[in-house]
């Protein structure tokens, strides 16, 4: 669970932050409005979060479907440009002794 939410609001405020934005206000709005039995405050706030989710199903609904088709991006290409370097053979000749 606690992996979990901050990947998700990073996600959530990278993809929309104006909408995350009001939803957090709205929410922190309601929670202070009702533990201070300040009605107003907590009616703003769920009037507030409630504006923002109903923008953010009006903005899923105008934008058009994704489609399934990722394009792959390479950073190299399939074959290398440059030849392969040479292999090296060690002589497995016996060195010199000096007397």
């Amino acid at each position: 669970m606690n992996a979990i939410l901050p990947r998700f609001l990073k996600s959530a405020y990278r993809k929309e932050p104006i909408i995350s934005v009001l939803v957090t206000m709205g929410i922190v709005d309601a929670l202070i409005g009702g533990l201070d039995d300040s009605w107003s405050l907590f009616t703003f706030g769920l009037g507030t979060t409630g504006v923002a989710l109903a923008l953010k199903l009006w903005r899923m609904q105008q934008q058009p479907p994704i489609s399934e088709e990722t394009v792959v991006q390479h950073y190299l290409p399939p074959q290398p440009s440059s030849p392969p370097l040479p292999i090296i053979t060690v002589s497995k000749k016996k060195p010199r002794q000096n007397n």
